[in-house]
């Protein structure tokens, strides 16, 4: 049996099919719109719309963006021979958060995956290797580190060794305020093979 109207149940149907939207949060946003003023509303849509519309791939860094290159590859003060290979969008902004990192990304748009029959084809490597082929002295790997994430690592360093530049990957270990007993044995032991001295 619908408790709303047809309308509603329809933008209560949309809003939960987004990701880590569940059914009440779904109808909680739902309401929150129809309470929203009118202008507010075609604001949100057009945002929407308008994004879908224009936002694209950067052409150097594959990171998403509405110009031909993200604000990061345009920056001239960035290190552009120190690339670090991120798998999606978030995980570079989640580095730029830090600002600390000063050189550019390249942005693989997933994980090689055989069990989802993602393979190397499948991700932006091709473009990876296209750009090593300009002044590059470094690639920092910075993919998950998940099964398809460590995966991704070991092909991308095997397909860059040979051509010389250097190949890092970033250390993975104990969190800020994990306790030592709730912390798996793999994790424990990158945390202990990348110690550093103090």
């Amino acid at each position: 049996m619908d408790y709303y109207s047809k309308q509603i149940s329809r933008l209560i149907q949309e809003l939960g099919a987004l990701p880590g939207i569940g059914a009440k949060t779904a109808q909680r946003l739902a309401f929150h719109i129809l309470n929203m003023p009118a202008e507010q509303v075609q604001a949100l849509s057009a945002a929407m719309v308008e994004a879908k519309q224009n936002v694209r791939y950067c052409k150097e860094c594959y990171t998403l963006t509405d110009e031909e290159l993200c604000p990061i590859c345009k920056d001239h003060h960035r290190n552009h021979k120190m690339i670090m290979v991120v798998e999606g969008t978030r995980d570079l902004a989640a580095y730029e958060k830090t600002g600390k990192y000063e050189g550019v990304y390249h942005v693989l748009h997933g994980a090689i995956a055989p069990m989802l029959g993602i393979g190397p084809n499948d991700i932006k490597l091709k473009e990876l290797m296209q750009r090593l082929a300009k002044d590059v002295d470094e690639v920092i790997i910075a993919t998950n580190s998940s099964l398809e994430g460590e995966t991704t690592a070991m092909y991308i360093s095997k397909l860059i060794k040979p051509t010389g530049i250097k190949v890092t990957r970033i250390a993975s270990g104990v969190p800020v305020g994990g306790d030592l007993e709730y912390i798996d044995e793999v994790t424990l032991l990158r945390a202990l093979e990348g110690r550093t001295e103090l």
